[in-house]
C-alpha cells in the first residue's frame, strides 16, 4: 500500500467527504500513515486524456467505451471514495476517478447512439481536487441529452455534487443524500513526539511554508484562514449545485442545510432530490420516459 500517497489525499487538504466517512478512513490508516512503506502509484494526467490509452497490468485497455444499461441508454458508474487523476474505469479497490466518469460523460454526449444515460450512485464523497470539472462535463451531458442520477444508496458531499448535475435524481427511501460542505483533517502529533522523547525542528524560509504540519498546533491564524477558505468552496459548492437544480435548490437552501444529509422524501421535499423510487424499477421508467428509438 502507497500510504504517502493515501496520506497526502486526506490530511490538509479539503475534501467534499461525508464527516462519517472521513472518521472511518482515519482511524483505519491514521495509526499506518506514519511508517515509510513503498512508494509508486500510476496516476493520469488531465491533458490529452490518456486514460484513453492507459493499460492495465496484463496489457489490456482499461478504456473500451461506454457501458449500455439497454439498448440507447448509457450507464455511468460512480461508487465509493471519488479520487483526482486515476488511471481506471469504475471502481476500483473501492474508489473511482473523476477522470473514468468525465470521460465517460464525455463519450455519452458526443455518441449519437446512446439517447439517455444512468448515472448510478453509492459514494459518500471524496476529493475537491477534479470534482467540479468532472461535474461541469456530467451538467454539459445533461444541457445535451436526458440524465438521471440513481442513488443506490447515497450520494454525499462530492458524490453528491456529481448527481445535482444529472437533470434528475432518484432516490430509495432508505438512501441518503446532501452534506453540502467540505472537511479537512489534520493530524498534530507533537504530543506523541514529546512522549516519545523526539523533538522536532523545522527550517523553513517563508513564514508559511511549514503551515499544517504535524508537528505542532495550528497556529491561530493559520486555522482561521483555513476555515475562511473551507467556507469559501462550500459557498462555491452551493453555488454550483443550485446552478444544476435551477428552480428546486436555491444557494440560500443548500447552504441552510449546514451540509447535514437528508434521507428519502426528506431529501425530495429538501428540494435535494426528485422523487423516492427503487433503483430496480428506474431502468424501465427511463426508457418509457424516453420512448421508442427512432
Amino acid at each position: 500500500m502507497n500510504y504517502p500517497e493515501i496520506a497526502s489525499r486526506m490530511f490538509n487538504t479539503p475534501l467534499m467527504l461525508h464527516p462519517g466517512k472521513a472518521e472511518t478512513i482515519g482511524r483505519a490508516f491514521g495509526p499506518r500513515v506514519l511508517g515509510l512503506p513503498e512508494a509508486g502509484s500510476e496516476q493520469m494526467g488531465l491533458i490529452g486524456e490518456t486514460i484513453r490509452e492507459a493499460k492495465d497490468g496484463w496489457g489490456n485497455k482499461v478504456y473500451n467505451g461506454v457501458r449500455r444499461a439497454s439498448d440507447g441508454i448509457g450507464l455511468i458508474e460512480i461508487e465509493g471514495s471519488l479520487v483526482n487523476k486515476g488511471s481506471f474505469i469504475g471502481k476500483s479497490c473501492g474508489v473511482t476517478s473523476y477522470e473514468g466518469i468525465g470521460i465517460q460523460a464525455d463519450d455519452c454526449r458526443l455518441d449519437d447512439s446512446i439517447r439517455g444515460v444512468i448515472l448510478e450512485i453509492d459514494s459518500f464523497g471524496g476529493e475537491v481536487t477534479g470534482a467540479f470539472d468532472c461535474a461541469e462535463k456530467i451538467f454539459e451531458l445533461s444541457t445535451a441529452k436526458p440524465t438521471i442520477a440513481v442513488l443506490t444508496d447515497h450520494a454525499c458531499s462530492a458524490g453528491y455534487l456529481l448527481a445535482a448535475a444529472a437533470r434528475m435524481i432518484v432516490i430509495p427511501s432508505t438512501g441518503v443524500c446532501g452534506s453540502i460542505g467540505v472537511v479537512s483533517m489534520h493530524v498534530d502529533v507533537s504530543g506523541w513526539l514529546k512522549k516519545e522523547g523526539l523533538a522536532v525542528t523545522i527550517l523553513k524560509a517563508g513564514a508559511h511554508k511549514a503551515d499544517l504540519n504535524p508537528y505542532e498546533a495550528i497556529p491561530e491564524d493559520v486555522l482561521s484562514r483555513e476555515l475562511s477558505e473551507l467556507e469559501e468552496m462550500r459557498v462555491e459548492f452551493a453555488e454550483t449545485v443550485a446552478r444544476y437544480r435551477a428552480g428546486r435548490l436555491t444557494t440560500e437552501a443548500a447552504l441552510a442545510t449546514e451540509a447535514g444529509v437528508y434521507r428519502g422524501m426528506k431529501a425530495v421535499e429538501a428540494g435535494l432530490a426528485d422523487a423516492v423510487q427503487r433503483p430496480s424499477q428506474v431502468l424501465a421508467a427511463f426508457e418509457a420516459a424516453l420512448g421508442p428509438a427512432a
